[in-house]
């Protein structure tokens, strides 16, 4: 797919999205998605003595849904969990313990989230955090190689990243995206604030 190039991050955002719009609903989307899963199950059972509480996303614009498989790996043991992000007034993000038929209620965005004031339902401190990608790109220094996001502009992640990457520095940020997202430093370059990716997922298999 072709990108236009030196355009502002807004402007690069919505082409992205467009293009992830009708990339959802063409005819490779279907073995791209497959492909991405498979390779995300991959990467739970090689760290599966290492995760307790993976962060999953609730899926929105065409984003892909890898909620069935996240699911499924949580029933294989008692001691797994999953958790949803609640967006805070102040931009950061907490996680909070969520199961499958659980009632959310619409963020000031219109994403479901989980109540923080559901008992039942604790705060999680995950050791992995899925995180979409509306673009992504790779830049290498001192021989290794680092992956970046673009995301919606809200900087939701970066902070909640910077914060609990100090408290916990085995945590692994794993970004989710397709092979096409990928921009070149003409498109889009990180900025410094931007919390780098500890590994990328895509259709091609795990990037880290």
């Amino acid at each position: 797919m072709d990108l236009m190039h030196g355009n502002s991050p807004k402007t690069l955002r919505q082409d992205l999205l467009k293009q992830r719009n009708e990339f959802a609903s063409g005819q490779t989307y279907p073995q791209a998605k497959d492909r991405l899963i498979t390779a995300l199950n991959q990467f739970l059972a090689k760290d599966s003595n290492s995760l307790r509480a993976i962060a999953v996303y609730w899926p929105i614009q065409d984003e892909i849904d890898l909620r069935p498989a996240l699911i499924a790996w949580a029933k294989q043991s008692p001691e797994r969990r999953l958790a949803l992000p609640y967006a805070r007034p102040d931009k950061h993000l907490d996680f909070y313990e969520w199961q499958d038929g659980d009632t959310l209620i619409p963020s000031q965005h219109g994403v479901p989230e989980p109540s923080p004031s559901n008992p039942s339902r604790p705060a999680v401190s995950p050791d992995c955090i899925l995180i979409p990608c509306v673009g992504w790109s790779s830049s290498i220094k001192n021989g290794k190689t680092h992956y970046w996001r673009l995301g919606y502009g809200g900087g939701y992640f970066d902070r909640t990243l910077a914060t609990l990457r100090k408290n916990n520095p085995n945590l692994i940020c794993l970004g989710i995206g397709f092979d096409w997202q990928k921009l070149n430093e003409v498109q889009w370059v990180a900025q410094a604030h931007d919390e780098p990716l500890d590994m990328l997922l895509t259709e091609s298999g795990l990037l880290d």
